[in-house]
């Protein structure tokens, strides 16, 4: 697979992520609408962690985490902002580290897509594969803010 296609597609699921979330008033961001277990403060803060570690936590490269280790305490998965024991970072914070997260990743990776990574829950076997599961899993999401959004009017 071209490393272009892997990582404009992740660039554009991001960035449609961020537009979607952005729809959501202030006031709602924290609120959990009724059948759902998470907020879409949640939801921002986990695509932006899970995103990290399956490119990162899943591979070699575990040293180029970038985010701090608090924000797998309020959205790894199985975390949900009922449990949370203090405040989580800003949406304002999460937002532009979630804008800029495509490039460092595309940084890092462009000229390693097909590079062989440790074996991992999601049976990826490279860089590019990790990728791609990661972008699915954030299509996933913008999903469920979709679903939370036309909750929440």
């Amino acid at each position: 697979m071209r490393a272009d296609f892997i990582f404009d597609i992740l660039k554009n699921r991001h960035h449609q992520f961020v537009e979607l979330v952005a729809q959501c008033p202030e006031d709602k961001r924290k609120v959990v609408p009724e059948g759902f277990k998470n907020s879409i403060h949640w939801h921002l803060g986990h695509v932006l962690t899970v995103t990290e570690f399956h490119v990162f936590g899943l591979s070699e490269f575990a040293l180029n985490k970038k985010l701090p280790a608090s924000y797998q305490n309020f959205f790894a998965y199985g975390t949900k902002p009922a449990d949370w024991q203090s405040e989580p970072p800003a949406w304002d914070v999460l937002i532009d580290q979630l804008r800029k997260q495509p490039d460092e990743i595309r940084e890092l990776l462009v000229d390693k897509v097909d590079v062989p990574v440790k074996e991992n829950f999601l049976n990826a076997e490279t860089f590019g594969e990790l990728i791609m599961s990661t972008t699915l899993h954030a299509t996933d999401h913008i999903g469920f803010v979709s679903a939370m959004l036309k909750a929440l009017k």
